[in-house]
């Protein structure tokens, strides 16, 4: 991929890349029965959708994350966070 199919990218989102690059590699190695780096990848997330993620919610994610064993789902914490 080019940069300026990466600036593109930025520019619509206001994301930095490098920070998207970070989680996706953060979420590719996270053990997602651990609490504490389920946490901390939710909270990523949130801050990177400038999304403010109440107590309550974080709590409901988190959960369902490790019930369920499964990596992160973007779709389901979007459909969660509303």
């Amino acid at each position: 991929m080019n940069d300026s199919f990466f600036k593109k990218i930025e520019s619509k989102t206001g994301v930095p890349m490098e920070e998207v690059f970070a989680l996706a590699n953060a979420i590719q190695y996270a053990d997602f029965s651990d609490e504490r780096q389920v946490r901390k990848i939710v909270r990523k997330v949130g801050r990177l959708a400038n999304k403010e993620v109440p107590q309550h919610m974080e709590d409901e994610l988190v959960k369902s994350i490790i019930n369920n064993g499964r990596s992160v789902n973007f779709n389901d914490i979007q459909r969660m966070m509303g």
